[in-house]
């Protein structure tokens, strides 16, 4: 059994922001998997499935940002699972738009979802980095992570996110390396 959180705000008015990424990739994967009904679980929102051969629970956290590892938190300690089984999608600013990569532990980078995560947990969870790319300078960062995704974004973002979805069998099999790839394969084709 495995956790996939995805990081985001919770609100219609933060729905369509970069930093709401993960929960957009949430919502892809359990459309595409046919995924039960969505549950108010462990302050968030909160899915059960199946992906190949593996029992996948889904959860955004309602909290803010920076208070996602709360609820992440919650789910491991009632479903008794290890960091191990946890898998982070989140934003990333040092991955060019639409650039996913796949990570063990490591660092928050600044990341406000991440460092929550922490203050709960060992860092040996595994995150999926979404890139939304930098702007460019400092006082920037802020306007674009929590800025609206432009109208000339959208395709690229759909493409991206049904890359996510379409090769998340490897995702749960635990073959990181063949689903960055194929992801990667799959935007180039697009």
């Amino acid at each position: 059994m495995q956790l996939w959180a995805g990081l985001g705000n919770p609100g219609a008015k933060y729905a369509l922001h970069r930093h709401n990424v993960g929960f957009m990739v949430i919502d892809t994967v359990a459309e595409v998997y046919s995924f039960g009904p969505v549950q108010k679980k462990f302050s968030g929102w909160f899915q059960e499935g199946r992906i190949a051969d593996q029992r996948i629970l889904l959860l955004k956290p309602a909290t803010f940002m920076n208070e996602s590892g709360r609820s992440v938190a919650e789910a491991l300690r009632f479903y008794k699972l290890e960091p191990d089984a946890l898998c982070v999608f989140h934003d990333e600013l040092d991955l060019a738009p639409a650039k996913v990569k796949v990570k063990q532990g490591g660092g928050t980078a600044g990341h406000n979802g991440l460092r929550s995560i922490d203050q709960y947990l060992e860092r040996e969870f595994r995150r999926v980095r979404i890139g939304i790319g930098h702007p460019g300078s400092k006082d920037r960062v802020t306007g674009h992570v929590l800025g609206n995704y432009t109208k000339a974004e959208m395709d690229p973002l759909a493409e991206m996110l049904g890359a996510i979805a379409a090769e998340a069998t490897w995702l749960a099999k635990g073959e990181d390396a063949r689903f960055m790839n194929d992801v990667a394969l799959r935007l180039a084709e697009a």
